[in-house]
């Protein structure tokens, strides 16, 4: 089994993913040389981070969306605070991270202990494992969220099917089709009795 990733506690100089993680444009060609555009709103930046997923992520989304996960509804790049979760299922405060190189630091360590103290529970998977083992990492989630007690594992049934799934068998008379017959009677056939 894959366990979620612990942070150790050197410090990362990029806080966000990769070199541009100041929430700034580049300025068009041809406009100034300090390389600098105009900032972006919180909400054009959570959209830019939508549309850039790293492959982990993308991957990762594709199990977790449309509610494939245990029946969970996960939402991406979800701002809580001042931060913003990869994946987050809001209805059990679940937080999923896929993590690059740039991760793994003392500020994510303390980003965590945040998020925790509201509440939250965060797993941080490498990049490399959502795509070198991505069962084991759904598996670890999973985990998780029964160990949590966040989701009931699947009941086994009270009344379980008769063998081979035959059920109660039961006389009744099914109606004679129109023009087929007087009286109303109709033949009389074998069924399932419907509890």
């Amino acid at each position: 089994m894959i366990e979620p990733l612990t942070l150790s506690p050197d410090p990362s100089p990029a806080r966000g993913r990769g070199e541009n993680t100041d929430g700034l444009l580049p300025s068009p060609s041809g406009r100034g040389a300090g390389g600098e555009g105009r900032r972006l709103t919180h909400h054009e930046f959570i959209r830019q981070l939508r549309s850039n997923q790293t492959t982990a992520e993308q991957r990762l989304w594709y199990h977790l969306r449309a509610h494939r996960f245990l029946g969970l509804k996960f939402k991406r790049q979800m701002p809580i605070g001042p931060y913003i979760a990869d994946f987050l299922c809001m209805e059990y405060k679940l937080i999923v991270e896929a993590d690059g190189g740039q991760h793994g630091s003392l500020s994510d360590f303390d980003r965590d202990q945040w998020l925790e103290a509201q509440g939250y529970t965060v797993l941080r998977f490498w990049n490399n494992q959502v795509h070198e083992e991505t069962d084991g990492v759904l598996e670890a989630i999973r985990l998780t969220v029964l160990a949590k007690g966040l989701v009931e594992p699947p009941a086994l049934s009270p009344n379980p099917s008769p063998a081979r799934g035959r059920g109660e068998q039961a006389d009744c008379v099914l109606p004679s089709p129109s023009g087929r017959g007087a009286g109303g009677e109709g033949r009389r056939v074998k069924s399932r009795r419907v509890p």
